[in-house]
Formats: structure tokens, sequence, C-alpha cells
């Protein structure tokens, strides 16, 4: 160190700038085993407010201090532009930017990233680390001879981590760039532990965990699927096991199924779904269902009224992982590390969420040619032929069209927002020249309502969207062809193709966050995951049957006024999710003559039960006397009255 040292400023300077660095991270990657580890303080989760944020300079607006959170996302949108990261002036000569914990906080670390841009490629290459208790004086981390150069990164997109030799404690910390890709535009996080008065010490002391049974952690496909197998075993009557198909590398997508009766359908009893995992790095959605396993497992044996009267009164399927592949992508990666891509695809590059054929385009054209209802059905549109789709998502639409499911919701991460359908975009013929609204929007909205309303944070979006200026929606919720429209997402499949009302459900701006927000986020989620499991109960539900009392399969109800209809399962029931009102509702199926009834739904809880018992219609029956008498010729009166 000493000779490299001496030819610092000799024309060898840049091999010891160099092999110091090297040296150093050697030291750091040593110490970091033996030092505690540290959550991110909440760059990319939102935590740290932006008045925490500060800068030397930014180079306009759009590339504000607030824009530097870890996988800040830009936009190519010329009306509401946003910058991916904070960019420094470049006619400025000292730049840094500084993060204000507002409290003593032990630093550990600090993760970096470039900009998200698809035309540039800028990044932070080194940078140093400086400390403050007050602003004014600053300390640098030092090696004994030099301030320590941190190694940034080497493309725009992966995330770099440093971690302190020894953690350093102070309120304010910088990072002061030394050397840079393009421009000097930068992403971070900083990993750190606040460091608690005793007064908030004695305090979490005396906390009582209300579910201490719970453990909260990140889980690899093979713990997912051990985690699952015990909770089965622990609650054998109540639970089932089963796989929706294998992914492209042969993972089974695995589900398990929470009823009373959870190995067949029983009639009257509505299914139920929740998903999680289509995009493999949205960790949260994953381990909320696996806790909710647990949870209704334990709750159930110890006889909580209102789990016992979930799974008592619904089917309820829960599968934690529809892309195994991306989710042990990005666990091999880690939380901290993960990017905003790492596992998001399955192993084929298929994102599954906007992998279902395009049924909306379908309805929409015949809509325009004047055939709806009478020549095309406003309901189960068929899937075109040879439809290029991945096999987790031809498992996922066969598992759909196996069960008679009611409602669902899929976990998604990146945002904090309920999203309902349509989720395609397709305008209105003017005079109007507004986005088609689903018809059952007002349905969709409460059940948006429902869940957004009862999470913990989510209607808190005085801030605006994890990525946007302005909030993303209203009350926490969103109509998503009005926010981000897609083409061929699962939500709008499932209205179109299968009787279930789906809508997304986005957890939270960090897609895979640190462990230790897991305890936080099943406190955010538990009761409006149960709130929203208990809306499938709200409407009307009922058996169509023949005059011999056999069910019929395939009937279909339809409410009048409202333009998409369902049908009856193979065992004659339906259900039919309605805001509370007065409806007209007709059940129609081939061969019977349709019957109409004035079914009302009431603001009390429990689905109204409005049943039909269908006739042979007459002329079902002619056809039925012609295959019997071919020469038959019937009267004039008699052919006119049947049709």
């Amino acid at each position: 160190a000493e000779r490299f040292r001496e030819q610092e400023n000799s024309q060898d300077g840049a091999i010891y700038s160099a092999l110091s660095v090297f040296f150093s991270s050697l030291l750091i990657s040593s110490a970091s085993v033996c030092m505690a580890e540290c959550p991110p303080l909440g760059m990319e989760s939102h935590k740290i407010d932006p008045d925490q944020l500060s800068a030397s300079s930014m180079s306009q607006y759009i590339f504000a201090p607030q824009r530097a959170r870890l996988n800040m996302q830009g936009s190519d949108d010329e009306d509401d532009m946003r910058g991916g990261a904070w960019c420094a002036n470049s006619e400025d000569r000292i730049h840094w930017f500084e993060i204000d914990a507002r409290r003593e906080t032990e630093f550990t670390g600090v993760i970096t990233q470039g900009r998200d841009s698809s035309n540039e490629n800028d990044f932070v290459t080194s940078y140093f680390l400086a400390f403050s208790n007050d602003t004014r004086e600053w300390t640098t981390i030092h090696d004994g001879y030099a301030d320590w150069l941190f190694f940034g990164n080497n493309d725009k997109d992966t995330p770099v981590m440093n971690q302190l030799a020894e953690s350093v404690v102070a309120r304010y910390i910088r990072i002061i760039p030394q050397s840079w890709n393009g421009s000097l535009c930068m992403r971070l996080e900083v990993l750190g532990c606040p460091i608690l008065d005793p007064a908030d010490v004695q305090y979490r002391q005396n906390e009582v965990t209300p579910v201490d049974y719970l453990e909260f952690k990140h889980h690899s496909y093979s713990e997912m699927v051990a985690l699952m197998k015990s909770v089965n075993e622990e609650c054998p009557n109540i639970t089932s096991i089963y796989s929706l198909g294998r992914s492209s590398k042969g993972k089974e997508i695995m589900a398990m199924v929470i009823s009373g009766n959870p190995t067949e359908h029983e009639i009257g009893e509505p299914e139920f779904r929740f998903t999680a995992g289509l995009h493999g790095n949205e960790a949260v959605g994953r381990e909320m269902l696996l806790l909710l396993m647990q949870y209704l497992c334990k709750e159930y044996k110890d006889r909580n009224p209102r789990a016992q009267q979930l799974v008592e009164g619904i089917r309820i399927h829960l599968v934690p992982s529809l892309n195994p592949d991306g989710h042990e992508e990005a666990f091999d990666v880690g939380s901290e590390l993960s990017s905003w891509t790492t596992g998001h695809f399955t192993d084929n590059g298929f994102d599954i969420f906007k992998n279902f054929p395009d049924l909306n385009s379908i309805l929409w054209d015949a809509e325009d040619k004047g055939l709806v209802p009478k020549l095309t059905p406003n309901h189960h549109v068929p899937i075109p032929e040879n439809a290029e789709i991945a096999v987790e998502t031809r498992a996922i639409i066969s598992w759909m069209n196996t069960y008679p499911f009611v409602l669902g919701a899929n976990f998604q991460g990146g945002e904090t927002i309920v999203a309902y359908p349509y989720d395609s975009l397709r305008l209105n013929k003017p005079p109007e020249d507004e986005p088609r609204v689903i018809p059952d929007e007002s349905l969709f909205r409460w059940l948006a309502v429902s869940y957004a309303s009862t999470h913990l944070t989510m209607t808190h979006n005085y801030h605006g969207s994890c990525h946007g200026g302005t909030a993303a929606g209203m009350h926490g919720i969103v109509n998503r062809a009005k926010w981000k429209p897609i083409t061929g997402s699962m939500n709008d499949f499932s209205y179109l193709h299968t009787n279930c009302f789906e809508l997304s459900i986005f957890l939270g701006c960090d897609k895979f966050p640190h462990q230790s927000e897991l305890a936080r986020e099943w406190e955010k989620n538990r009761e409006a995951m149960l709130i929203f499991m208990e809306q499938v109960h709200r409407g009307i539900r009922g058996i169509v049957k023949d005059q011999q009392g056999n069910p019929i399969a395939n009937a279909t109800i339809s409410v009048e006024g409202i333009h998409h209809d369902v049908t009856t399962a193979p065992t004659g029931d339906y259900w039919r999710l309605l805001n509370p009102g007065e409806y007209r509702v007709t059940a129609r199926a081939e061969g019977f003559s349709p019957v109409t009834k004035l079914c009302v739904v009431g603001y009390q809880s429990g689905a109204t039960a409005c049943s039909f018992n269908l006739a042979k219609s007459n002329w079902d029956r002619i056809k039925q006397v012609r295959r019997c008498h071919p020469d038959l010729i019937l009267p004039f009166n008699t052919w006119h009255s049947s049709t």
C-alpha cells in the first residue's frame, strides 16, 4: 500500500486507484459478513418522503431529487413527462445527493442504479459517501490515506450494492458522485437501522403480536411448496393441494383450496380465487397468500366465527405463484438487488398478465356491427384459434374453465392501488369519444373500494402514484383502461370468457421488499383480504332446474339493463354479483321457455336466493314430435304459436 501511494501522482496513478478500490472492495465484503443486516430505509417503498431528499442541483424539474428512488420508472408521455432518475446540472462542478433520515441512524450500505430510459445510458460509476448530524460538518469515509471511492454501476438497470466496512451512525447521508457514464443520473436505496430512543424500545416491548404463530419471511419455490404441505397436514379436513399445470421449466403451479368440503364443488357454494406471482419479482402477494393459508387454518381450528363462516361458506382457491420460474429467478437475486424486470417474465419471455387472447376486440367489433346479443353473445366469448400464449397462460385458462369461479383478484406490485377492468382501451364513436365502459362498472368500483378502503394505506395517495406526479386514481382505485391500458389482460379475459369477475390489486411501490416489512404488509392487507372474499356473497344466487327437478347446466342468466350475462354451472347453480337494488332477471336455456323474475338485493350480508324452474318450450315439443313422426303435418296456427 505504501508503494502504491508513492506512485499515486505518477503515471501509474490510475493503476494505484484501481487496485486501492479493489482492495477496499475486498475489505467491505469481508467486513459485511460480521455486520448486522439493516433493511432499506424506504427510498423505493416511499417510506422516505420527498421533503427528506435534496441535491446540489438538477438538470430540469422532471429529474428532481424525488425521482432518485430505486427502480423509479420514467415516462415517455410528452404530456406528462417524468424522469427515471435524479439528474444533476452538468454545468455545476460539485455534485451531491442527500437524504435526511430524520433521526440518528446506523447506516450500513448503499444500493445504486442508473437512469430508467429507453434511449439514454446514464449511470454513476463511482462515488464518495459523507455523513453528518447537522448538515454543516461532514465526515467522508476514509481509508487512512484518502477518501474511500466506491464502485458504482456498469449499466443503467442492474442495482449494485456497496456495504460499509463499519457502520456509521448519523442523521444525514450524502452520495457524492465522482465519475459517470453519459449524464450524471442515478437512482438509489440506503440501508440503515434507525436508532430507537428508550421510550420507543419500552413501547415496542409492551406490544402484543396478534398473529405470533405466523413466520414473516420470503419463501423460495421449494420452501413455498413445503409450507403449503405443512398447512395441509395441519388442517387436512378443510384444505387440499392441487396443480394447475407446469411452467415452461417444468415447475408445478401449485394451488391450495380451503373449504368445508375442499375436494369437490358443493351446490350453492360460490368459488373464489386469489392469485399472485404473475410476475415473479412481485413478492408481496405471494407471501400474503401463504400467510392467509396459515391464518385461515389456525383460526378455523381455534373456532374463530368469522374464519369458520368464510371456510364453510366459500370454496377458496389460493395460488401464490403463477410464474414459478420468474419467482425462482427473482428470489435467487434477492429482495434488495431484484430489479424492475428480474423474474417479471416467464422463462420463454411472456408477461403472463397480458398474454391472454384478446376477446375485447371480438366483442367490440360485433357491437359496432349491431350483432350483439342476437348473433354474438355478450358473454363467454369463444377463444380465437392459433392464439400464441405461454404454457403458464394455457394452464391458467384451463383452470378458469374447470371451476365455476365467481370472484377473484390477482396481486401485483409496483403501485399501491386497485385497478378494475376494462383493461383494454377503445373509444366510443363520436360524439361521446370516451373509453368503453365495462357493463358492470358500478359493481367493479364497489369491489375495488371494498379492498382499497379497508387496506390501511391504499387510499393515502397524497403524494401521487409511485412513479407519477399525480395520484393514479381517487380513493385508491382506478379504471385500468384510463390509467395504463393493455390488451389481452387476465381480467378482461376472465370477464368475457368465464363467469368470474376479476381485478388487480397492486400492493406497494416496492415489488420485493425486505422481509422485515412483511409483518407490516400483513397488517395492511389482512382485513382487506377477508372483506374482499366476503363480497362473493353480494348479489343473487340460485339454481335453474327443469320441471322434473333436474339441474340445467349452461343456462343463461340475464339482468335487465346490464349487458353481460352469466351461465349456470354443471350442477345448475349460479351466482350473479350485483349491488343493492331491484332487478328483472331472466333465465334461458335451449329447449326451454324463458322465465323472468323480480329479484331484490338488499344491504344485508348474504346473496338473495333467486331460483328458476323452466318448462320445455312448445317449439321443443314440436321438434320431438317431428323426430318421432316425420310425415306428420301440423296445422299452421300450431307452428305460428310456437315461433
